[in-house]
């Protein structure tokens, strides 16, 4: 048996023990690793139960325990599969992000930023444009200055960037600062975090 058969097996029979309230989903999430097979599957759990995913996001939103940062990643292929099924608890996830702290965590977090900032303004999905409201716009700006500026780790910073120099094609105060932001940390920077900010600032200037 293939592994990926092997994985969809495996969450398949999850899937069966929590429909029958043998086991949580707070259970189910402790025991996804960190594979890309495991993460995914548990994504195709989510997405064929949306009824989950209020219980999902509460269990994101325990942001000192380690299952937090697990849920997340569940949480960020979800959204790579279906973007839309985050929609409906915007607020929720804007609410959420400031306060998220583990960088396992934050990571998915920004990432799932980046999805949504890049469907508003480059890909113009219509659903996205209908949900994420001028009032989410700002607070993800706000969030996201925040990853540039504290000790984060390259990824999150990287995909900051990214929605930031996008969200500053409707916010015109946004590039000055990014540019401000990007040159006063690029010395202290990693190598990815410089490679980013050249690419960045040579598009605002």
């Amino acid at each position: 048996m293939s592994r990926h058969r092997h994985c969809i097996d495996y969450f398949l029979f999850l899937k069966s023990k929590a429909q029958h309230s043998m086991i949580s989903l707070e259970d189910t999430i402790s025991n996804i690793n960190h594979s890309r097979e495991q993460r995914g599957s548990f994504a195709n759990l989510i997405h064929t139960h949306p009824e989950l995913l209020p219980e999902l996001l509460q269990i994101c939103a325990k942001i000192d325990d380690e299952i937090s940062c697990r849920a997340s990643w569940g949480l960020e292929f979800l959204c790579k599969k279906k973007l839309e099924a985050i929609l409906p608890y915007l607020d929720n996830l804007i609410a959420l992000a400031p306060k998220v702290h583990q960088h396992p965590a934050v990571r998915p977090i920004a990432k799932i930023y980046e999805y949504l900032i890049i469907a508003y303004y480059q890909k113009k999905h219509p659903k996205v444009r209908q949900s994420l409201t001028r009032i989410h716009r700002e607070h993800i700006t706000e969030t996201c200055f925040d990853w540039l500026i504290t000790d984060q780790k390259v990824a999150p910073k990287a995909y900051s960037m990214t929605s930031l120099y996008l969200l500053g094609t409707e916010f015109d105060w946004v590039h000055p600062e990014l540019k401000i932001t990007l040159e006063n940390n690029y010395n202290t920077g990693s190598a990815a975090y410089k490679a980013r900010s050249r690419m960045i600032l040579k598009k605002i200037s």
